[in-house]
């Protein structure tokens, strides 16, 4: 059996722990917030140059790229989020050349790891810090890299 006394010490110091909690938890309260007004602040809110938000592929004013659809960047990501698809055409003079047809890029499986950007041989993709990428469908991350009528840009 407790004694008294053991039981009058457990409550209070239980009682005490309680009040210290509850101190923090007030004191807390009163302090000034440091939050971000996100919504409202939507456009001068700049995210760090290391944000790595989405894959974006280059393109000149002329609607030109720099992928040749070597596949190196399909072949080094991990979880299979980039699958390029190119056609095989003859040119003028003979020689068979691949062309990039599509580049698709599933961005709800990306890992960010940048493997993709780090090996392109042409640097022809690259990370932009877009961050809202909130869907309701899983469909909507799959997304087409090169734009509708690009091309090879030509070298001078």
């Amino acid at each position: 059996m407790r004694t008294t006394q053991e039981y009058f010490s457990a409550f209070f110091s239980g009682l005490g722990s309680l009040l210290k909690g509850m101190r923090i938890t007030l004191g807390e309260f009163f302090t000034q917030k440091t939050t971000e007004k996100y919504p409202e602040n939507r456009a001068t809110l700049k995210m760090y140059d290391r944000f790595r938000g989405e894959l974006s592929m280059i393109h000149n004013e002329r609607n030109e790229h720099h992928c040749v659809a070597c596949g190196i960047c399909e072949l080094n990501c991990p979880n299979d989020t980039i699958r390029v698809e190119s056609d095989l055409i003859v040119t003028e003079d003979g020689k068979k050349k691949k062309v990039l047809k599509r580049y698709l890029y599933d961005h709800g499986s990306c890992l960010y790891c940048q493997l993709c950007v780090r090996n392109c041989p042409h640097q022809a993709i690259e990370f932009i810090p877009t961050f809202e990428h909130a869907v309701f469908t899983r469909e909507k991350l799959c997304m087409q890299l090169n734009h509708e009528g690009s091309k090879l840009e030509e070298k001078n």
